[in-house]
């Protein structure tokens, strides 16, 4: 009975607001700063993205023979 009367404050403070946000969580920072911030992020991980990957290249057809080869190989090892 006693945690009920000593937690019931604490749950009617927690009440959403008409977003389904928590009240004040972005407070301080506007929509544009926000969507900026957003923005800027998503270059970041364009620019991370591009950097990451290396240019691929077509396979002559004796790579690509061999490669077939190899993934044969591997498939009948991991069969036994």
């Amino acid at each position: 009975m006693l945690a009920l009367i000593v937690g019931a404050p604490s749950a009617f403070a927690q009440q959403r607001d008409g977003r389904g946000g928590v009240p004040g969580k972005n407070q301080g920072t506007s929509r544009d700063q926000r969507d900026r911030m957003r923005n800027d992020m998503q270059d970041v991980y364009r620019d991370r993205n591009r950097q990451e990957r290396p240019q691929q290249r077509q396979l002559s057809p004796q790579e690509r023979e061999q490669l077939r080869r190899d993934i044969d190989n591997a498939n009948r090892i991991l069969k036994r």
